[in-house]
């Protein structure tokens, strides 16, 4: 599975508003609440918020993954956002998160759900591939810089 599978411009949003980590999670959250996949939002937020509670999902270089598994949903979806501004996240090398991307997998789905993780980390861990991101300037260039990236990164 890739990640320009399971991403769509509608669940993409540059400069999302928000003034600390709560509000981009749930701005970016919000993203989804018009998607097929998602059965129960409330569901989805406990989720992402639980697993938030075990360590932050800020993992480092100004990007967070914030994730979880539910029954909420239908299958995996997800969302990417960049903050209109740098974001305290007590991420781990406590520098500030502009690059969200948000990943919530449905319970039974273990599997699929590790690998994307890793792929998205794979991928933001490239600098050049953040500033590519960073200074995009539409849903639709943000959707094609990832597959650009997963043809030339992964074998797929």
């Amino acid at each position: 599975m890739r990640i320009s599978d399971i991403l769509c411009e509608e669940f993409v949003k540059l400069n999302l508003k928000g003034e600390n980590k709560n509000d981009i999670i749930n701005s970016t959250i919000d993203l989804l609440k018009n998607s097929k996949k998602i059965l129960d939002i409330d569901k989805v937020k406990n989720a992402i918020f639980e697993r938030e509670k075990i360590m932050s999902t800020g993992v480092g270089n100004g990007f967070a993954i914030p994730h979880g598994k539910t029954d909420g949903v239908t299958d995996i979806v997800a969302a990417f956002a960049i903050t209109e501004k740098p974001i305290d996240y007590q991420a781990l090398d406590d520098k500030p998160v502009r690059l969200i991307f948000l990943l919530v997998g449905k319970d039974n789905l273990v599997g699929p759900h590790i690998k994307l993780l890793s792929r998205i980390s794979r991928l933001m861990n490239k600098e050049e591939f953040r500033q590519k991101l960073i200074n995009s300037s539409s849903a639709e260039e943000i959707i094609e810089n990832f597959k650009v990236e997963e043809a030339n990164y992964f074998d797929i």
